[in-house]
């Protein structure tokens, strides 16, 4: 018996030293300063980390603990979000301004620290401040532990492809002009694959990605939307894709020959170098849905096989910019990898049903004696449910800090469970009713129990204009469970639901003129900000919060701020 329990404490001692051993404190610095750089026959000053664009990429293991501290020498506050991250009993390190903390302050510094559990794949991190995610941002790639693989085939090289936005101007200017005035934001000059534009802008011909493979073998692209304001389309010329995972949850083998990303999500394919040694362009170009003026232009990097002479690279068919059912194909058709690493089954008992509208809306002029730059001389504002979100800056203290110390002020907990009156939600008609255009300035929450489970029809509006949203959600990942045109019917859509393999995501593209039901467990307490990743919309008011209450035990509970946590 005495050998029996020695062996079995001995056995527990291997397994925990081996989980030990397989998880690791991984340690960056990022320091936060001015970068000249030249784009587009320009030399311009931006906002960057450790003097690149993108940023540095960040490798970790499943399991293990990530410290990054942040020394802010640039002329901004800012913050740093970690997209997709759970940050389980860490939403001190979520990132958000104003939502889980207030801004790091010119010249100093926080550090962010958390474990990454249960997650796989390919996420990313950004500025969560202003527009300075244009240029401040870069990926987060988490491989499995040691000893673990990927559910598919390994690939001879993984290649992050970071798609962006540019202009020609400093990017918080652009943002505080359009908002001095309630007008739309200036549109961006360029595309970027990597930083760089590619060989179609003037003055890029010696700014665009090369990417050098080896013919026969298997490439892993990382593939992330960092752009502000723009869904684009991807595409490599002669070459198809298989997809195996978006937002770091893996799917079903999916081919394609076309990519369709949202700003705010990632998607890991394989791309197999099986056609002839030669050039081949990659290329991503916009899939827009909205009707009226936009950057419509190309940008565009270069696959070069080893040992290809010198010949203009072949130049794939590009879909056209408001080519929605390519995009709904691909946006719908993908499923999740049951039983495959980090699966979680969907949840069936629903507690909080919610259905939000969504859209663009109009806000009164507060200019004195003069017009504003939106419709009719108003202002361009947003909303959820009829409430326009304002983020509660010089209030003292950050939403989740007033969350943690119960202080009463900076937000209410009347966020409504569907809009105020039932209306024809995508009719263009609509746009003319006054009434459904304004909808008032608030802060406020929804209150959610622990682990429950939410259920959330999203519905797209026609009030003022019609398009498709990236709605993201903080802290969670969810089931996408159905997704469809025009109104919401529970009665002819519920059976549509997938309950058995749906895609899971942090970042869920509403069709133009749809819906999407979404649900997932409230098992992570803390101030989760939800919003749609264009960032043009958030600060009209596209936006509202989950605020989830603490568990039973220590281990659901959300501990004290670090001691470091930038003040208000």
């Amino acid at each position: 018996m005495k050998f029996f329990l020695f062996s079995l404490a001995w056995a527990f001692a291997l397994l925990l030293a081996s989980s030990l051993a397989s998880a690791a404190i991984v340690e960056h610095t990022f320091n936060v300063e001015n970068l000249s750089v030249r784009r587009l026959c320009n030399h311009q000053v931006i906002t960057a980390i450790n003097g690149s664009l993108p940023g540095p990429t960040i490798k970790v293991r499943e399991g293990d603990t990530l410290v990054v501290h942040v020394f802010n020498n640039s002329p901004y506050n800012l913050t740093i979000h970690w997209h997709g991250i759970f940050q389980f009993l860490s939403a001190w390190s979520d990132g958000p301004e104003y939502v889980t903390q207030c801004p790091i302050p010119s010249g100093s510094s926080y550090t962010y620290k958390f474990n990454i559990t249960g997650q796989e794949g390919t996420l990313w991190w950004h500025a969560h401040s202003s527009w300075l995610r244009a240029t401040v941002y870069g990926a987060l790639i988490i491989r499995p532990r040691q000893g673990h693989s990927y559910p598919f085939i390994k690939p001879y090289k993984e290649v992050p492809l970071l798609l962006g936005e540019w202009w020609n101007a400093n990017v918080v200017d652009v943002e505080n002009q359009a908002q001095a005035i309630g007008a739309a934001p200036n549109e961006s000059n360029a595309y970027t694959i990597n930083g760089l534009p590619g060989d179609l802008y003037p003055c890029s011909q010696k700014q665009t990605y090369k990417l050098k493979v080896k013919q026969g073998k298997t490439y892993l692209l990382r593939i992330i939307n960092a752009a502000l304001n723009e869904q684009q389309f991807f595409k490599i010329a002669n070459h198809r894709f298989t997809v195996v995972a978006l937002d770091a949850g893996y799917t079903e083998p999916y081919d394609t020959y076309v990519v369709v990303v949202a700003p705010g999500q990632t998607i890991d394919v394989l791309f197999r170098t099986n056609q002839k040694v030669g050039s081949y362009y990659m290329v991503a170009s916009p899939y827009h849905t909205l009707n009226g003026p936009f950057n419509n232009s190309t940008t565009r990097g270069v696959v070069v096989y080893h040992g290809a002479s010198i010949t203009p690279p072949k130049m794939p068919n590009i879909p056209t910019f408001n080519d929605t059912p390519t995009a709904h194909k691909f946006y719908t058709n993908i499923t999740g990898l049951v039983n495959g690493p980090h699966w979680v089954p969907v949840p069936c008992n629903v507690d909080e049903h919610m259905f939000i509208t969504f859209g663009v809306n109009l806000d009164h002029c507060n200019l004195p004696n003069k017009t504003c730059g939106g419709p009719n001389g108003l202002r361009f504002s947003a909303s959820m449910n009829n409430e326009s979100f304002v983020l509660p800056s010089g209030r003292r203290f950050s939403m989740l800090e007033a969350f943690f110390r119960k202080v009463h002020g900076v937000y209410t907990k009347d966020f409504p469970n569907k809009p105020p009156i039932e209306f024809d939600y995508t009719n263009p008609a609509i746009n003319q009713n006054a009434f459904l255009a304004f909808a008032p300035k608030s802060t406020k929450v929804k209150t959610l129990k622990f682990n429950s489970t939410v259920e959330i029809v999203l519905q797209n509006t026609a009030i003022l204009v019609m398009e498709s949203h990236p709605i993201h959600i903080h802290g969670f990942n969810f089931h996408v469970l159905a997704q469809g045109f025009g109104n919401y019917n529970s009665t002819r859509d519920e059976p549509k639901f997938n309950l058995v393999n749906p895609q899971m995501r942090n970042t869920i593209v509403v069709p133009v003129g749809g819906w999407a039901v979404i649900r997932f467990q409230a098992n992570n307490p803390g101030m989760w900000f939800v919003h749609c990743h264009f960032d043009v919309h958030v600060p009209w008011g596209l936006a509202m919060a989950f605020e989830v209450e603490n568990g039973p035990t220590p281990s659901s509970t959300l501990p004290p701020p670090p001691v470091d946590f930038p003040k208000c």
